[in-house]
């Protein structure tokens, strides 16, 4: 059964956000990525490299919010009621795929899933109503 969890976007102040959150709700974050840390890391302004490409915050149980910094260099447009997702993690790639084809049926594909950098099977889309949702597989890691 796949896992539910609210993914924000941010004008430039996730780390700050992600801080408050986790003061509010206690624990560690799982992963705190940079865009300095990333392949595309040579195509973010020198100004935005330190900035969150990727933060989880276990919440809960079970539950992750997680964030990034939308960064206009990037090509996002970060419209307040626009700045969040539903993520969804899948139990395996085929039920990603599955999902992804189905939920995105009339809808607006962001980005098509597939294998990334970070070790996921991940895509985006807006379904036929508008919501927002990314899916992601996330490969066992290899020992």
């Amino acid at each position: 059964m796949p896992t539910f969890n609210p993914y924000i976007n941010l004008p430039g102040n996730t780390e700050e956000a992600f801080n408050f959150y986790k003061s509010v709700f206690g624990g560690e974050f799982t992963t705190l990525q940079r865009f300095s840390e990333t392949p595309v890391a040579d195509r973010v302004p020198a100004a935005e490299r330190n900035m969150i490409m990727h933060v989880a915050l276990p919440v809960g149980k079970g539950n992750v919010l997680m964030g990034t910094d939308a960064l206009e260099s990037m090509g996002h447009k970060l419209t307040f009621g626009n700045n969040f997702n539903i993520s969804i993690e899948a139990d395996s790639k085929e039920e990603a795929k599955r999902i992804f084809d189905k939920l995105s049926a009339g809808g607006k594909i962001e980005q098509p899933i597939k294998d990334e950098f970070w070790g996921a099977y991940f895509g985006m889309f807006a379904d036929k109503f508008g919501i927002r949702w990314m899916i992601n597989y996330t490969y066992p890691k290899q020992k």
